[in-house]
């Protein structure tokens, strides 16, 4: 086995499902129940769904005692305080999340966040225990312009700028904004190679093993070809993560990979 096989082996695979704004209390019963009929027998991987923020009783009630964690998708930079609207880290930390994510797309893209704001999240998301998952990728124009590996390596510099220790209890998720609910997927090859150049500067911070996803029109049919990448750790999933047949698809490619 070579060095990069065996580090990859190391490295346990995990698939997040990103519900974004969708879902009521009956839609969410009715999936929760079948993903944990349906995930219940799967080992050797990790699994968690990231839900709005009204959900997450309802969540926690519903895989209390499962192999599925859940987590929210966004948090406040503070702790707390007169910040109306904002929902603070140890709030979702009192529903029992382990994940959060940062930085996805939509939030940068409509929401104006910058990377040095999705660091001072990060650290937030930290500071209360839980495990932010930090989004990166390009625009079909960036990439199209050759600037793929630099935008990327900008969107990460705040986040590196933490330190070893406390990227270490990240994950990160590369997602190419042009294949996010666009049908298109980044090939195997052209995922690997900006899944490469994250490792290695995590490699230059001292922490190479923390988990990377890909996530951009993630199914079950594309997943174990993405899975078997050697620097891609599993996947954030977006619309297939509201299905229950094709979300259990996506964690069994991650559990055999």
């Amino acid at each position: 086995m070579s060095a990069t096989t065996a580090a990859s082996a190391a490295r346990r695979k995990l698939v997040l499902g990103n519900w974004k704004m969708n879902g009521s209390l009956a839609a969410n019963a009715s999936l929760l129940s079948a993903l944990r009929d349906q995930l219940a027998s799967l080992g050797g991987a990790d699994f968690g769904v990231t839900v709005p923020f009204p959900y997450l009783a309802q969540v926690q009630d519903a895989l209390q005692g499962s192999n599925i964690a859940w987590g929210a998708q966004d948090v406040s930079i503070h702790d707390a305080g007169a910040y109306t609207g904002e929902v603070s880290g140890a709030m979702l930390a009192d529903f029992g999340s382990r994940y959060v994510l940062v930085g996805h797309s939509e939030r940068r893209s409509l929401h104006g966040e910058t990377s040095e704001l999705v660091s001072q999240k990060a650290s937030a998301a930290q500071r209360a225990g839980l495990i932010p998952v930090v989004c990166v990728g390009e625009t079909l124009q960036e990439r199209e312009a050759g600037n793929t590996l630099t935008v990327i390596r900008e969107q990460l510099a705040p986040v590196l700028l933490l330190g070893a220790q406390a990227v270490s209890g990240m994950v990160l998720a590369y997602e190419p904004v042009w294949a996010i609910g666009t049908g298109r997927t980044a090939s195997p090859e052209q995922a690997q190679e900006v899944h490469a150049s994250i490792r290695e500067a995590l490699a230059g911070i001292g922490a190479p093993q923390v988990q990377v996803l890909y996530g951009g029109s993630v199914k079950a049919a594309n997943a174990q070809s993405l899975f078997g990448m050697a620097d891609i750790d599993g996947g954030l999933v977006g619309g297939a993560s509201l299905d229950a047949t094709d979300f259990a698809g996506i964690a069994e490619a991650a559990a055999n990979a």
